[in-house]
């Protein structure tokens, strides 16, 4: 198998030590593709430790994926240093240091506030892939792996209205995308993490995910290995999907403690 051995990616949202994205870059570095992480502050340039400063195969770099200019500028550097980019793991989104984005109701949702959260979660996505696939479309091969949720497309939760209109707008973006340049070469699909156990879960999630048919939270790991296949040449014929990793939550109708009904 091919897999990902030797390929160029880039993975966004990484800034975080136990988060989903600098997990994915960890694995496509181990499974041999040459990697670029960004993430919105300094300590991007910390992972980048962990991942191994190894010049024309890592590259790190701060940037602020709802600014054109800096996504132009982004990709541009990446391309320089590592070469031209056959895979782009849009992981960014949910929260960014710095910015303090409480749950609300919809009828206490400002106009601010609603700009803010699709900027971030949705409008990052759109803006990475249209750099992006004009060069990938030119070089007939690409692989766009977008970070959804079950949140959105599947189901929600009070005061998830910015959070799911965002995660449902990439589901719609990935199918969009995918019919566009499927005779291209080029796959676009997403992921649906669920109950995922991070450095920044609250205790009720964690408590959701050890409802899970499963019996606990996923792992950033577990999500991780799902994008490498879906960046990998070998899921050639895979393209405009939602590939759901929730334990097995959705599919379940009772919620609650197993003792209570199983």
């Amino acid at each position: 198998m091919a897999g990902v051995q030797g390929r160029v990616a880039l993975v966004t949202g990484c800034g975080s030590d136990g988060g989903i994205g600098f997990a994915t870059a960890r694995l496509l570095r181990a499974a041999g593709a040459k990697v670029a992480i960004t993430s919105t502050t300094h300590r991007i340039f910390e992972r980048l430790t962990g991942l191994g400063k190894v010049e024309g195969e890592t590259f790190a770099a701060i940037a602020d994926l709802t600014d054109a200019a800096q996504v132009d500028r982004l990709v541009s550097a990446a391309e320089a240093a590592l070469g031209p980019l056959d895979i782009v793991v849009n992981n960014a989104g949910m929260v960014q240091t710095g910015f303090d984005e409480p749950s609300q109701l919809v009828q206490d949702i400002t106009e601010a506030q609603w700009r803010r959260g699709i900027d971030i979660n949705l409008t990052s996505v759109f803006l990475v892939t249209r750099r992006v696939v004009p060069g990938m479309i030119e070089r007939r091969y690409g692989r766009i792996v977008n970070m959804s949720s079950v949140t959105g497309p599947l189901v929600s939760n009070p005061r998830g209205t910015i959070y799911s209109a965002a995660k449902a707008g990439i589901l719609g973006m990935t199918r969009a995308q995918a019919i566009e340049v499927a005779a291209e070469g080029v796959t676009v699909n997403a992921i649906g993490p669920g109950w995922i156990a991070t450095a920044s879960s609250p205790p009720e999630e964690i408590t959701a995910g050890n409802n899970a048919p499963i019996g606990r939270p996923g792992t950033a790991e577990e999500i991780g290995h799902v994008a490498v296949f879906l960046a990998s040449e070998e899921a050639s014929y895979l393209t405009g999907q939602l590939i759901v990793v929730d334990g097995g939550n959705t599919i379940q109708e009772y919620k609650g403690p197993a003792e209570g009904y199983y």
